[in-house]
């Protein structure tokens, strides 16, 4: 099949690979010429700009964007919004919020234009594992897309999938990305706790590997926490600082809106705020209270 491919990062050139691997024909642009240079040389076809992307693709064309989510993907969409015509198909496989892939899917429709938003897992890992794919939109361009995603599947009957209506494959990834939170989370409190039972001087890159086989808790996640631990048993080049991506947070505000208790997810939220400071103010104030109505000393700061 036929395909246009707009940013080619670090999963979107991964996912361009896989593509031309599978005998797919990309044209393909990135403002980054190198990523650009890097696609060409494994056989795609570049493009100076989007509008020219869409010129040399046949119709009716179909064009996947991976950019970062935000501005990054408002612009993209609006600009191959204006180059493509009726029939032609945009999926947004970035990390999108669901409400503004419903919004994008009418104004794209309204032009004849089919939109769907794809929810991709699968990170580096995915040129040699396949990515995990949650599709919504239209039924028909997910029929038509279909070749596509069995390609970049981990098979052709498993690991992708329609789910629903326009804004459901990132609603889907959304709540995926937060329940992944939870689960590196509990993962983190597990060896952080047996890591301070010092009189064990438990090997905890020994722990992961016999976790990994048999165990009730193994998984994906359990195999980077090996791989993690490996070099650096015990993380003395990495800083305690977690950021998050965006789908933590919507999670927590969808559960908000609906009144859906998720504890576990919003408590992992918070701990990667946490993580990012160095003297957080509330426990400078909670040493003061327990000073306050108990004379408990203070560590004075230095």
């Amino acid at each position: 099949m036929e395909l246009g491919m707009i940013g080619l990062g670090r999963m979107g050139g991964s996912m361009a690979e896989r593509l031309l691997k599978g005998g797919h024909r990309l044209v393909v642009f990135d403002p980054a010429k190198e990523a650009q240079e890097a696609a060409v040389a494994k056989g795609a076809l570049g493009a100076d700009s989007i509008l020219q992307l869409a010129l040399k693709l046949s119709k009716p064309r179909a064009v996947w964007v991976m950019v970062p989510s935000g501005a990054p993907t408002e612009a993209a969409l609006r600009e191959l919004g204006s180059a493509l015509s009726s029939g032609d198909i945009i999926v947004d496989g970035g990390n999108s919020y669901y409400k503004d892939s419903m919004r994008r899917t009418l104004a794209l429709n309204a032009r004849g234009i089919a939109f769907l938003d794809v929810g991709t897992s699968g990170g580096i890992w995915g040129l040699k594992e396949g990515y995990c794919l949650m599709v919504g939109g239209s039924l028909e361009a997910f029929q038509r897309m279909e070749p596509v995603f069995q390609t970049l599947a981990p098979s052709p009957q498993h690991g992708y999938g329609y789910v629903g209506p326009s804004g459901s494959g990132h609603f889907v990834k959304m709540v995926h990305n937060g329940i992944e939170y939870g689960m590196m989370e509990a993962y983190a409190e597990g060896f952080e706790l047996m890591q301070a039972k010092k009189d064990f001087d438990l090997d905890l890159d020994r722990v992961a590997e016999i976790w990994r086989y048999g165990s009730v808790v193994r998984s994906w996640l359990l195999d980077l926490v090996a791989e993690a631990l490996r070099p650096d048993p015990k993380l003395e080049e990495i800083q305690a600082y977690v950021e998050d991506s965006g789908e933590g947070r919507w999670t927590v505000e969808e559960a908000i809106e609906l009144a859906i208790p998720i504890p576990v997810i919003s408590h992992s939220l918070q701990v990667r705020f946490r993580s990012r400071q160095t003297q957080p103010f509330g426990e400078k104030l909670l040493s003061a209270l327990r000073s306050q109505f108990g004379g408990h000393p203070v560590r004075k700061a230095k």
